[in-house]
């Protein structure tokens, strides 16, 4: 079995709070037996170099690491996060940052879906063509996708406005491809559903959760006093993904 422990946005910014909602998740990962560790996006709230020193710090475990970054991060200072890696995928310099890693028995697709300057997603004609060509690349074992914006709204009035905007032509570049689950975050909510025929799996907000419009209305978008949380997903050769949530 191969487990993977899924957080994002932390939303770092040097606050006591982020730092103590951040541990609680860090601590509790640290507890348990996984193979890697993801963070999908939102890693500092500013971009702020020195926000990026306290990721890096806070960010620490056992196991490999992986990040990619959110619409609150900022590319240049981001990078100080991201090392190479060694495998024969060269890092993508610049603006969008794309990844391909391979950790134990799994193939992770890192793709940059942040607009420079924006909250809303869009992949380029550049970053499809560049995906297309990675997929299209053999590997014997499982192909997890991640990407901080999910390719669905989530009817919400506020957070449908900075969603990925162009889910279609992912969808067509997904067709067909061997891509075993996609994961996300940027809507602070843990959320299951499909897309193109595969499993999303988004993990809930670590420095605060956004309620839709069905649940009891709180005075802002977001709600910091909600419980941090993140998702465990675990894959079995031949079995269905499987994933767990773990509000703390």
């Amino acid at each position: 079995m191969y487990v993977i422990a899924h957080l994002s946005d932390p939303h770092l910014d040097g606050s006591e709070e982020a730092r103590a909602r951040l541990r609680r998740v860090t601590s509790y990962v640290r507890s348990s037996t996984v193979d890697v560790v993801l963070v999908t996006g939102d890693l500092a709230d500013h971009g702020l170099a020195e926000e990026y020193v306290e990721v890096a710090r806070e960010l620490t475990f056992d196991v490999p690491t992986l990040v990619l970054p959110g619409n609150h991060d900022v590319s240049q200072p981001f990078r100080a996060l991201v090392t190479e890696p060694g495998n024969g995928h060269p890092i993508h310099h610049g603006h969008p940052i794309h990844q391909v890693r391979e950790v134990g028995e799994a193939r992770f697709v890192l793709v940059d879906s942040t607009v420079e300057g924006e909250d809303h997603g869009y992949l380029s004609e550049d970053t499809l063509a560049w995906l297309e060509r990675t997929l299209a690349v053999p590997f014997d074992g499982p192909v997890f996708l991640a990407m901080h914006h999910p390719p669905f709204e989530l009817h919400h009035p506020v957070m449908d406005q900075w969603k990925l905007q162009n889910p279609d032509d992912l969808a067509k570049v997904l067709e067909s491809r061997p891509v075993t689950a996609l994961f996300t975050g940027h809507v602070h909510n843990a959320i299951t559903s499909t897309f193109a025929n595969l499993p999303v799996r988004g993990a809930p907000g670590i420095r605060s959760t956004v309620h839709l419009p069905f649940e009891p209305s709180t005075p802002a978008v977001v709600d910091p006093t909600a419980d941090p949380g993140l998702a465990f997903h675990f894959h079995t050769p031949g079995q269905p993904l499987q994933t767990i949530y773990r509000s703390l």
